[in-house]
């Protein structure tokens, strides 16, 4: 009976030690969440991208972690689309080989396909997760195991933060009191996920909200957030006309943004209070850029596909910003050789623990000045026929270049809808809808005010620039055009700059085993019901 209860004693000891020496992971991954955090204005240069909004977003909360951490100015997501981007974030793979895995409408997750949360948890984690994994309107998340790991017993109200807050207010509580309410929920969540977790493993907690998708409450960067929209005037991206509609809807996007840095903030306290903080890896990123905003989400310029990204936790030296191009499929192969978990083989992306263990800031790592991003399909409903846009592109720190495959098609959907007569397509029925018209980008008041005002000389350029037919090739010298408006690819002074990135691109979609190289892309243009990881 002694030997027994010394072997067990032996066990659980050993058990606590491989606890200690792996560290615990909360990731924090927000829908729709664009490179839009304060610090960011604090480490960049006027003119850029990443000066002038995040001059107007307050997030104290990122920045605390990116201060203690590393904060990345060159991180993208390989898809600018929710279900694509998840795939190969969980796969580590880049989408077009996660394949059914990658189509939004009508998803499918082979099990073959290994994901890095369920490694973690067959080496022994305990996780958990809390709203949006993988793709939605699918119950099962599936690359997670399943809704017996979601912790929202206590409420899933921050998703619609603004809505809920602006009604509370309504029947009579304060801005304050309603905010409290809503993340009491967040708090409560997490806290049962700490408690009810077994103390003597590692824990990996997903913490997926998307109040930063749309739709949220008109107003309410400003009635919320006090982010006043005459603020951003002369900060508006140039492809976007600097009028009050959209200089609100940008204001309300930020308020979002100020809302999740909120929720950050409360599971941050909740970490502390456990004693686990020293020893937890935390990484804080999104699943692409903004929502219903041209540039943005379903396109592959920087505003669509550029993320914030913060690590920090054991083993990382921070108080570091550096400039390595990340894609987001890096992020398993990190977490998994964090949890000494072998990192399979069918993995493409590459670990962060170089650049996280180095003392050096800006380009750490000579082999990350590249990453490659693509697109296929978004909206079921976006052109008749089912038919894709598809992309690929590759990002460097000096230009964009990317591939139309298809380009007698419309980027994002079919507008021909536009020019019927009595079409019905109200300007609210467009801010509300976004499948009554160009069903690519999400509903909102920008797509609205673009719409209804695309015959207009001041809305007709940034209308076309948006919606209309793209060339096959675009290119984009970034650093005499940091907001990709002029596309460069047709002139002859770029000739070789143009011919070397095609080739670096293709040479890396051929090696990765990309299916739109195949048959024309005959895979997406008509996919199968099911396909094997390659």
């Amino acid at each position: 009976m002694k030997l027994l209860l010394r072997i067990a004693a032996f066990i659980g000891l050993s058990t606590l030690a491989r606890s200690a020496e792996r560290p615990n992971i909360l990731f924090i991954f927000a829908d729709d969440w664009g490179r839009y955090a304060s610090i960011y204005h604090r480490h960049s240069q006027p003119g850029t991208p990443l000066h002038a909004l995040n001059e107007i977003v307050r997030t104290p909360a990122f920045d605390s972690v990116a201060e203690r951490g590393v904060l990345f100015r060159n991180a993208h997501v390989n898809a600018p689309s929710c279900t694509p981007c998840r795939s190969s974030l969980l796969s580590g793979q880049y989408f077009w080989r996660t394949r059914r895995g990658a189509i939004l409408s009508g998803a499918q997750w082979n099990p073959a396909i290994p994901s890095y949360p369920l490694l973690l948890r067959d080496s022994g984690y305990d996780i958990g997760k809390s709203h949006k994994v993988w793709s939605p309107g699918n119950p099962s998340d599936a690359p997670f195991g399943g809704q017996r790991y979601a912790y929202e017993q206590a409420g899933t109200r921050f998703n619609r933060f603004s809505h809920q807050v602006t009604r509370l207010t309504r029947n009579g509580k304060s801005v304050d009191d309603a905010k409290r309410e809503i993340y009491a929920e967040v708090r409560a969540n997490f806290r049962r996920f700490l408690t009810e977790r077994d103390p003597a493993k590692p824990f990996h907690y997903w913490f997926g909200p998307t109040n930063t998708h749309r739709q949220w409450q008109q107003g309410s960067g400003k009635t919320l957030w006090a982010i006043n929209p005459d603020s951003l005037k002369g900060k508006v991206p140039p492809f976007l006309p600097d009028v009050p509609e959209i200089r609100e809807d940008l204001a309300d996007y930020l308020g979002e943004v100020a809302a999740l840095d909120g929720a950050i903030a409360i599971l941050l306290e909740e970490l502390e209070k456990t004693g686990q903080r020293d020893n937890t890896l935390i990484a804080i990123s999104g699943d692409h850029g903004a929502p219903g905003f041209p540039n943005g989400k379903c396109n592959l310029y920087t505003f669509g596909t550029g993320v914030s990204l913060a690590i920090a936790g054991p083993g990382v030296k921070g108080g570091r910003v550096v400039d390595d191009f990340v894609n987001l499929t890096d992020l398993a192969p990190t977490f998994l050789e964090a949890a000494s978990v072998p990192v399979p083989d069918v993995v493409t992306g590459r670990s962060l623990w170089p650049v996280l263990k180095s003392d050096k800031s800006g380009q750490t790592d000579p082999a990350r000045t590249w990453v490659v991003t693509g697109r296929e399909r978004h909206v079921d409903s976006a052109r008749e026929g089912f038919l894709p846009y598809p992309q690929r592109a590759i990002h460097s720190g000096h230009f964009l270049y990317i591939i139309n495959f298809k380009p007698d098609r419309y980027p994002l959907g079919d507008y021909a809808i536009l020019n019927q007569k009595d079409n019905g397509l109200s300007y609210q029925k467009i801010r509300q809808d976004t499948r009554a018209v160009i069903a690519d980008l999400d509903a909102g008041p920008t797509k609205a005010w673009l719409v209804t005002h695309r015959d207009t000389d001041l809305a007709k350029p940034f209308f076309e620039k948006a919606f209309a037919p793209r060339p096959r090739e675009e290119l984009y010298d970034l650093s005499k055009d940091p907001y990709e408006t002029n596309n460069v690819a047709t002139d002859p002074a770029y000739a070789d700059i143009r011919s070397q990135l095609e080739s670096k691109l293709i040479a890396e979609l051929k090696r990765s085993g990309d299916p739109r190289l195949e048959n024309d892309g005959a895979y997406f243009e008509n996919p199968p019901l099911s396909g094997p990881a390659r």
